[in-house]
């Protein structure tokens, strides 16, 4: 075999092991939602409880984020890949076995460092196997596969719960996991960074663990402890103390988790608010719609409908996201961003009209405007991220953002999870019917979501100016992707931009 042969060979075993990965982690992420009232009738652990299992996930995987990918440069991508792939094995092993929730909840933990490992190292290891037109073709591939995984998930997760038990979907990855080890130990090549300093933020990643988890445990037990209770009071100061803390640390280390300097930066800020907001509310939608729907005093749908009812805002999201870079180039990044906040807006806004009568189709209208909106928001953020800063804070522009999108999922889904049980109990307390509790609860929530979207309305004017993207077939990769990952665009600085498709 020649030289050229083999190179092309490999390339296309690094092609397929990250993408299948790829796929997998963020089926994975979005299946998790329907599984819980499966996973709580079999374990006996309340949804409350189990809604750490989600945002434990988002926590880790916002302190690991950017940390895996350092370790990468300094260790070895493919070794830092090989040991994500590793911890995600244990991890579906580990829930699929698991006879209690709170095993669940700590597999899913764990399965929050292995994923934000796996999408790292594996994007890092995909660009550096490729160089010019192959890395662009193989980015977009490795971006659609995280659209296409984030989308089917709910769908395939209900599957798998009427087939196979909710531990169906854990066996499953669990397998293709291995497969992707093997074919990464036989095909990717060892890479490093030879120029980065061997310094890792370690303080870093710990203190955004730090920062997110007294916040979260607050944000949950508030209903419980009250908001001005002295627990919850002190969970906030630990937060807010780490949260001082992480921005002392990052200020001292050679090589910081965060360059402070990006926050000077107005379009970034702003960019990374619209992408925290955005990732936020639709894991906070997913989770709410995913009780809501399975429960016997509402729709009552089984696991496999409820994913199919998902279905308008996953599929709707990554349907519309092809075409917003023209949009945006057309019309400007800023007014695509707001108009698509605007669109969540009025469908969370409809969704807080909700009441117990509610059958399917009056969701249809609302689930379709969301999915729209974000879809409008999604890319532009995103691009604008990448877009704003010099070619040498690329990189770092794109770690903010990503952190930013798991900290919106951990955050907004605690907070909506804690709305939605606090409002139920309250009600039925007073004596309302189940499905008026649950219907009151679910709009509370959504009108929570509908100030959150609205404030992204208003990041669209913090947004300045900036580049576009030119809208190019690897544009649209990239913004069906942006819901999951920050990919650069033909707007990035240092990046030409490819022919029209």
């Amino acid at each position: 075999m020649s030289d050229a042969v083999q190179v092309r060979s490999r390339a296309r075993g690094v092609l397929a092991a990250t993408c299948i990965s790829t796929l997998v982690v963020n089926a994975n992420t979005s299946a998790v939602s329907i599984l819980l009232p499966a996973i709580s009738e079999d374990t006996g652990t309340s949804v409350q409880t189990l809604q750490w299992a989600v945002t434990g996930y988002s926590l880790v995987g916002a302190a690991v984020i950017v940390t895996s990918g350092s370790l990468g440069d300094v260790f070895g991508r493919k070794r830092v890949f090989q040991l994500g792939l590793l911890l995600f094995v244990v991890s579906c092993v580990m829930i699929a076995l698991a006879r209690s929730g709170g095993l669940v909840i700590a597999g899913r933990v764990i399965q929050g460092a292995a994923g934000a490992t796996i999408l790292a190292c594996g994007l890092s290891l995909l660009t550096v196997a490729n160089k010019d037109a192959a890395q662009l073709r193989a980015v977009s591939l490795w971006g659609a596969a995280a659209a296409v995984g984030a989308a089917a998930g709910p769908l395939v997760g209900g599957v798998l719960v009427e087939l196979s038990g909710w531990q169906g979907l854990f066996w499953i990855d669990a397998g293709v996991a291995v497969l992707c080890m093997v074919l990464t130990a036989a095909t990717v090549s060892e890479s490093r960074d030879p120029d980065r300093p061997r310094t890792i933020d370690y303080a870093g990643t710990v203190l955004v663990a730090l920062t997110l988890t007294p916040l979260i445990l607050g944000v949950t037990k508030s209903g419980d402890w009250g908001w001005i209770s002295f627990a919850t009071l002190g969970c906030f100061a630990i937060s807010i103390a780490a949260g001082y803390a992480f921005i002392a640390v990052e200020g001292r280390v050679a090589v910081p988790l965060l360059d402070l300097s990006l926050l000077r930066n107005r379009v970034l800020v702003g960019s990374t608010i619209a992408i925290l907001i955005g990732a936020g509310t639709i894991n906070g939608l997913m989770y709410l719609l995913s009780l809501y729907f399975q429960d016997p005093s509402t729709l009552d749908f089984s696991s496999l409908q409820a994913g199919l009812a998902t279905l308008p805002a996953t599929i709707g999201l990554v349907v519309v996201a092809p075409f917003v870079p023209r949009l945006a180039k057309k019309f400007g990044g800023r007014q695509t961003i707001g108009v698509g906040f605007a669109l969540t807006t009025i469908g969370f806004v409809i969704v807080g009209f909700v009441d117990a009568s509610w059958k399917y189709a009056a969701f249809l209208l609302p689930l379709v405007a969301i999915a729209v909106g974000m879809g409008l928001s999604n890319g532009p953020a995103s691009s604008a991220a990448t877009a704003s800063v010099p070619e040498n804070q690329v990189g770092g522009a794109s770690g903010v953002s990503n952190m930013a999108r798991y900290v919106g999922a951990a955050v907004a889904t605690a907070l909506a999870a804690t709305i939605y049980g606090t409002v139920i109990g309250n009600h039925t307390a007073d004596g309302a019917p189940k499905g008026d509790a649950l219907a009151s609860g679910l709009a509370a929530a959504s009108w929570m979501m509908a100030i959150f979207s609205f404030l992204g309305v208003l990041m669209a004017f913090v947004i300045g100016r900036h580049r576009a993207a030119t809208g190019t077939l690897y544009d649209a990769a990239s913004a069906a992707a942006a819901h999951t990952h920050t990919l650069p665009t033909s707007a990035t600085a240092g990046r030409a931009a490819p022919e029209r498709s």
